[in-house]
């Protein structure tokens, strides 16, 4: 009885540590419960998978998939919905679909999670597929699910079929959460269909979160909308006025267009607001990766250092981005077939994402970047995203 008190008290912690996103306090506790002899069982077992999933932490996923295997642990409903979650997750997106497929019974929640990750690898067409033949098996959605089906329009722009699915999620009585909400303007946005997104987000029967007027704001970078402008920055410094990636979205907003002045206003607000941006990163150079670069004909994208400085400067700010460092890193510590997969917690950067197609290319590598909204995999020069993200 104390044994299973013990089980169940060390499954509360690490389950209580992995939702609130502390992964790496979970996964050493996982070690601490083994050290101590106590054997884990299937509970536990979605904790720490789900933590790895949060860190993307593919080998560690790996290895606890076969420790339950060689621990003979009970992988159930819930267990292999977390694997499915995870290797989508940590970019084995087959691996997930090998795990559903294996299952003897799927629910909503094991449907939407691969449906989901098929969405942010980018493989609409199988997103899609597989949601009509949940609907065929009589499964019913949630809103999970339509986060998925609506994030695969979105990211391929098929504003017909993403508002044809709005109608069909309503006609089935599912309320739509923010989330979904969200993918719908995410949805009008990346298709430049910034009257109807804002007119939907006006439209909303709750009050919009700052999620919705960041992706209002950042459509609105390349259009001549003040109104949509003014009126989003109001929105979200109201509603996250200690936020840095506020400030920091709205610097570079004006910054795009030359308007330093107002960038140097935002600093300031910043300053006074005692708000600070995430630090920069240092630059390295490795195996003389920007000269190959730019002799398959790459010309720096400047306009995404957003700073006002000289082009030759712009061009060395964008070698010291992280995910050029990381993939340099990758393939000087990795030789083919390796996958070089890298996480990062912000959106690619054009021009990063230009010169990954190219390394891909040039060194015969396989590139899987996972960034704040998708995944992107690159292999012979383009990347599974179609330049559409």
């Amino acid at each position: 009885m104390a044994a299973d008190k013990n089980l169940v008290a060390w499954s509360a912690m690490i389950g209580g540590y992995s939702r609130v996103g502390m992964v790496n306090e979970a996964l050493g506790l996982f070690r601490e419960m083994q050290a101590a002899g106590v054997e884990p069982d299937e509970v536990t077992m979605v904790s720490v998978i789900s933590a790895c999933a949060k860190a993307g932490a593919l080998d560690l996923g790996r290895w606890v998939h076969a420790y339950i295997d060689r621990k003979a642990i009970t992988v159930d409903l819930e267990l292999s919905t977390a694997l499915i979650d995870m290797y989508a997750k940590c970019g084995l997106i087959e691996r997930a679909r090998r795990v559903f497929d294996a299952m003897v019974e799927r629910d909503t929640k094991a449907w939407s999670a691969l449906i989901v990750g098929l969405a942010k690898h980018g493989l609409v067409e199988d997103a899609l597929d597989y949601f009509s033949r949940m609907l065929e098996l009589k499964v019913r959605p949630n809103n999970v699910t339509f986060i998925g089906v609506l994030s695969a329009c979105a990211h391929s722009g098929l504003v017909d079929d993403g508002r044809r699915y709005w109608s069909t999620m309503q006609n089935l009585g599912i309320i739509p959460s923010m989330e979904n909400y969200g993918c719908m303007v995410d949805l009008l946005c990346r298709s430049g269909l910034l009257d109807d997104a804002y007119s939907f987000v006006i439209g909303m029967p709750i009050s919009p979160n700052s999620v919705i007027w960041r992706t209002l704001l950042a459509a609105s970078k390349s259009s001549n909308r003040i109104d949509i402008v003014e009126s989003a920055s109001k929105k979200l410094l109201e509603l996250e006025p200690l936020n840095p990636e506020n400030y920091v979205l709205l610097s570079n907003l004006y910054a795009s267009k030359s308007q330093w002045d107002r960038v140097s206003c935002m600093r300031k607000k910043m300053k006074d607001s005692n708000v600070t941006a995430v630090a920069g990163c240092s630059s390295i150079e490795i195996n003389d990766i920007a000269d190959r670069v730019r002799r398959a004909g790459h010309k720096p994208w400047t306009a995404a250092v957003l700073h006002d400085v000289g082009e030759e400067e712009k061009e060395v700010a964008l070698c010291e981005h992280s995910e050029r460092l990381a993939i340099a890193y990758g393939l000087l510590k990795t030789k083919a077939p390796h996958v070089i997969r890298v996480v990062k917690n912000l959106r690619f950067c054009p021009d990063c994402h230009e010169v990954a197609k190219i390394i891909s290319k040039s060194y015969n590598r396989e590139i899987i970047v996972r960034d704040r909204v998708r995944f992107h995999k690159f292999t012979g020069g383009s990347c599974s995203c179609k330049d559409f993200w």
